[in-house]
């Protein structure tokens, strides 16, 4: 390596983050900071890209980065597998945590909560309009499971497409959305010095509690 780690750094100055400038309940928030991360990321960049942190059954964490795709009051929603590692750890514990980092804009946001599967109707709406390349991948693959070389997952692709050839393909039963219900939302402001913003919202019985955190 030409430069050692310890000597990578960089001042964050763009922003602050107050709570005169934050609203009381965190969804609001998100959308303002997604929006402005939509207007301001530059390709590679997705602003919808977050890590999602899933544990096992014998309490390991796993995470990747997945897109989110749907988002309203309840939750955010990401789409994958019902057979998958991942839908294999939800099933053993049902919460999990996702992170969205925006480097142009300075800002991280962490996100806690339990995780639900959407209903039937939700995961067709979303699957019938995904590209059909995608849609017949949803068929092809055996995800996270081992195959045995880049041909098998070709052939298998193959004869999804002569199994739809003469009809749209359906959701796979296998396949569909999860929705994480947030208890707890973390919003993340860079500062210069390492003096971060930490805003901190935990939700309560009927409301949301907001609190900074010391960086």
């Amino acid at each position: 390596m030409t430069q050692s780690l310890a000597d990578m750094r960089r001042d964050y100055t763009r922003d602050g983050l107050s709570e005169a400038n934050a609203p009381a309940e965190p969804f609001e928030l998100f959308r303002q900071w997604f929006q402005d991360a939509v207007q301001t990321e530059q390709p590679p960049v997705e602003p919808n890209a977050m890590t999602l942190a899933t544990v096992d059954a014998e309490g390991r964490p796993h995470c990747r980065v997945l897109l989110l795709k749907a988002l309203d009051d309840r939750g955010f929603t990401f789409f994958s597998n019902y057979d998958s590692a991942k839908a294999e750890q939800l099933e053993a514990c049902p919460f999990a945590a996702m992170t969205f980092f925006w480097p142009s804009l300075e800002r991280q946001v962490r996100i806690e909560g339990r995780v639900e599967k959407v209903s039937v109707a939700e995961s067709d709406a979303y699957y019938q309009v995904r590209p059909l390349g995608s849609r017949l991948g949803a068929w092809a693959s055996p995800q996270s499971h081992v195959i045995r070389d880049r041909a098998e997952l070709e052939r298998l692709l193959a004869e999804t497409e002569q199994r739809f050839l003469d009809q749209a393909p359906h959701c796979p039963p296998h396949w569909g959305g999860y929705r994480l219900l947030p208890e707890r939302m973390e919003f993340w402001q860079g500062r210069p010095s390492r003096l971060h913003d930490r805003l901190n919202y935990r939700r309560l019985a009927s409301d949301w509690q907001r609190e900074r955190l010391a960086p």
